[in-house]
């Protein structure tokens, strides 16, 4: 199991431990806004998303409208993406919007 993310057609920033993104998708969905992966830093008390899902591609953060609360999204931490890998000097703001 592996720690990926989903933005489903509802806009919701889904989290979950799977072997495949598609296994993050509501029933009755067959695509989402793309993902990748994340992880909890609770040295800066943050979430970051980073890489791509081979699947539904890029993740188009400015589709998120909320965060699914159940795992790392209930923990309140601010939420950064990573978009180049192994640079996390250089992360991006995606939740809270701005």
């Amino acid at each position: 199991m592996y720690p990926k993310f989903i933005i489903t057609i509802d806009g919701v920033l889904k989290f979950g431990n799977v072997y495949l993104h598609k296994e993050l998708l509501p029933k009755g969905h067959t695509t989402c806004y793309g993902g990748g992966l994340w992880k909890v830093d609770h040295a800066r008390s943050c979430i970051i998303l980073y890489g791509r899902s081979f699947d539904f591609g890029l993740p188009d953060l400015d589709k998120i409208e909320r965060v699914d609360c159940e795992g790392p999204g209930g923990l309140g931490y601010p939420i950064f993406f990573e978009r180049h890998f192994g640079d996390e000097d250089l992360l991006e703001p995606v939740w809270p919007k701005i």
